[in-house]
């Protein structure tokens, strides 16, 4: 399942992020690389270790507890902290698979990388290029968002990044490890829990509402792993 989130970021949390990123001295984005993945980066990224990363890691992973709409879809289990890019002068990300699995930095902590996340920072018309372009069973879907937006998709997908032939994409990335890890049962739930919350909605004392959401949650019970 590949899922446009708006509006993760306010207007102002993301000037707020431009504001600090645009101070940070950036070292080349091959640091954070596989070794196949280094092959075909070439990127800026700020270091995961620097202050700046900390802190807006810290306010996206808030703002994220905070939307209903990626709860509901990623059902998350654990977070990477959050990573800082920059693409500009043609740099780009050529076609690549996510590693499986991701050790924190400075922490025993690893995390199983069901799901990325592409978190816009820059406005699309700031720059020319760029576009995430993931691979799945449907085709290629190009994704640029507006800033504050975010994208989420499988890990196990082909994707890359286009050229950025004027400007700069600015962007958040990170992955998440689901309570639910395939794919296909987390589209299940993600669109069975939609059609819960408009029945309740439309007819809030239906019994329907309560037998659909008894069916949710044992489906969940069923292929949770926490």
């Amino acid at each position: 399942m590949l899922l446009h989130i708006p509006d993760v970021l306010t207007a102002e949390q993301v000037e707020r992020c431009r504001r600090k990123l645009d101070q940070s001295d950036w070292v080349d984005g091959r640091v954070t690389a596989g070794h196949q993945s280094a092959r075909a980066k070439d990127n800026l990224q700020l270091p995961e270790d620097h202050p700046v990363a900390r802190e807006l890691g810290e306010l996206i992973l808030t703002a994220l507890q905070d939307n209903p709409l990626f709860m509901a879809a990623a059902l998350p289990l654990k977070v990477f902290p959050p990573l800082f890019n920059r693409y500009q002068g043609g740099q780009s990300f050529g076609a690549h698979i996510d590693n499986a699995v991701r050790q924190v930095t400075g922490a025993p902590h690893r995390v199983r990388t069901d799901l990325s996340a592409t978190l816009f920072l820059a406005a699309p018309d700031e720059y020319d290029g760029g576009e995430l372009s993931v691979e799945d069973t449907y085709g290629l879907h190009n994704v640029k968002l507006p800033a504050g937006h975010m994208v989420i998709y499988p890990a196990s997908s082909l994707h890359h990044v286009r050229p950025v032939t004027r400007g700069a994409r600015l962007a958040s990335f990170f992955w998440i490890q689901s309570m639910v890890r395939d794919d296909g049962q987390r589209t299940l739930l993600f669109d069975l829990d939609m059609a819960i919350q408009r029945v309740g909605s439309e007819m809030p004392d239906h019994p329907s509402v309560i037998q659909l959401t008894g069916v949710y949650h044992n489906l969940l019970r069923r292929w949770a792993d926490v």
